[in-house]
């Protein structure tokens, strides 16, 4: 490359220093010469650059001045002495000598160490001579005691009565006989037990005794040698209506009693009696039995009735008189509605060893008893017992789950079921003649078992059941045990009913 142009070279300036200001012509030509290279990103340092130094701080530590917390170590400005004098610490007390033998005061001995040595005892004052003489009064006399009694001899009994050994009785007073003699009929009454009337009719009895003092009282209260008129039997007529047996049958047991004996003078043990015959002859035929037919293998005896009448402890109840009797028997817990039904008819099962068919609680009533059914005649069972679930008699729906079950019955056998139980609770009093009536135009209800006659004053309700359906009176039930339901015996209710022995 040439310039056409030459620069004159200033004098005085060749050299470093010319080269330094504007460049000599070499390293212009050079530098003209010299390509350039094309740009290129400057490269990152590799090595991180180093830190400047911090600064030092060379200005001496000022002196500690009043503010200034000293080092520690140093020593501290001198306090200046105190105006007011202190209070003069006393000196401690010199330790005293210790006497022999005892601790120092406030000092507990070491363990095992011998104590202090105690002082004698002290001698009583000698005991002053009681004065004696003319002018001195004696000592007031104290309480008598009296001498303890003698302890009573043993009663022993005497043809006369108790007396001591070697008394006769004859040298008591007669107060003092008849005292004695109370005394030991109140002890013997306590101390004797109770005489139970032996077997069912004591238990039929003790079961109607609520419903027979009601009626004994009341008859007791009217006839006391009373002529029996119109009045007289117009208040036993009200009494018998108050019994529960209803108004037809105590309409027909007053026109009894006044064919009798009307116009004459009667007692209550009259009355009584002939009450007692009278009603007698009202249940004498519906006292009947279930007949159990052998042909039918098995005799299929539906059980139905309200909530809490008593169903599943009868089924257990007429199992146990089955079983007693030689026929076998197969339960079927139809109430699945009621899970504590399921589990309380299997415990009766086991303890009258019966089969007990049951389902899950919810399931079908009408198939269980389908079920219990073929596996009763395929053991060739003489008796299936069906329980069923609590309905009320005004529930419809409830009503025709039983027809259901009757329905599903048929299929199998068209008789069945052979016996249909209606179990009432004689508690409910008259509320009993809605129950047949509903029960009878749904299912054929063709025996009663009447229950819980114990717990009730209204143990007439079967005479007025009796009076007015004429339906069978299979059993009763006068307690809770295995043994306290029988078959229904019309002349023992009615005395059991009056209040009269056998």
């Amino acid at each position: 490359m040439t310039h056409e142009t030459e620069m004159p070279k200033p004098a005085g300036k060749a050299g470093w220093f010319g080269r330094l200001l504007g460049r000599g012509e070499d390293a212009d030509r050079t530098l003209a010469a010299t390509p350039i290279p094309p740009e290129q990103p400057p490269e990152l340092p590799q090595v991180p650059p180093e830190l400047p130094p911090e600064p030092v701080n060379d200005r001496p530590i000022p002196a500690p001045g009043p503010d200034i917390i000293p080092p520690p170590g140093s020593p501290g400005p001198e306090m200046p002495p105190s105006i007011l004098p202190g209070p003069e610490i006393p000196a401690p007390p010199e330790p005293q000598p210790e006497s022999p033998g005892m601790p120092a005061p406030d000092v507990i001995p070491p363990p095992g160490s011998p104590g202090p040595e105690m002082p004698g005892p002290v001698e009583p004052y000698p005991e002053m001579p009681r004065p004696t003489g003319p002018d001195v009064f004696p000592p007031p006399p104290g309480p008598e005691v009296p001498p303890a009694p003698e302890m009573p001899a043993m009663l022993t009994t005497t043809p006369g009565g108790l007396a001591p050994p070697g008394v006769p009785a004859a040298t008591r007073s007669a107060a003092e006989q008849e005292w004695i003699e109370r005394r030991a009929r109140e002890v013997r009454e306590q101390m004797a037990p109770a005489a139970e009337p032996a077997g069912w009719l004591g238990r039929l009895r003790r079961g109607l005794g609520r419903s027979s003092s009601k009626l004994t009282g009341g008859i007791g209260d009217l006839f006391v040698k009373r002529r029996l008129d119109d009045e007289a039997l117009q208040d036993l007529e009200e009494l018998l209506i108050t019994a529960d047996l209803g108004v037809e049958t105590a309409a027909r047991l007053t026109r009894a009693l006044s064919d009798a004996r009307f116009g004459q003078e009667v007692g209550a043990d009259e009355v009584r009696a002939t009450l007692a015959e009278e009603v007698a002859k009202l249940l004498a035929p519906v006292a009947q039995t279930i007949a159990i037919n052998d042909a039918y293998r098995p005799h299929v005896i539906l059980v139905c009735g309200v909530n809490g009448s008593g169903k599943t402890t009868t089924i257990a109840k007429l199992a146990h008189m089955f079983r007693r009797v030689g026929f076998e028997v197969v339960l079927a817990a139809g109430d699945t509605f009621r899970a504590a039904a399921i589990e309380q008819l299997e415990i009766w099962g086991k303890r009258t060893g019966c089969e007990v068919i049951a389902a899950a609680p919810g399931s079908d009533a009408a198939s269980l008893a389908f079920e219990a059914y073929e596996q009763a005649r395929h053991r060739r069972a003489h008796v299936l017992l069906i329980d069923t679930a609590g309905r009320l008699q005004n529930k419809t729906h409830l009503m025709g789950e039983l027809q259901k079950i009757c329905r599903v019955l048929k299929k199998l056998d068209p008789r069945a079921p052979h016996d249909c139980l209606l179990v009432l609770d004689a508690g409910v009093g008259q509320n009993a003649h809605n129950q047949v009536q509903v029960f009878r135009e749904m299912v054929d209800v063709t025996g009663l078992a009447v229950t819980k006659l114990d717990g009730s004053a209204r143990g007439g309700v079967v005479v007025a059941l009796a009076e007015r359906f004429r339906l069978p009176v299979y059993a009763v039930g006068v307690g809770e045990g295995m043994d306290d339901m029988r078959a229904f015996d019309a002349r023992a209710y009615a005395r059991g009913l009056l209040g009269l022995e056998g």
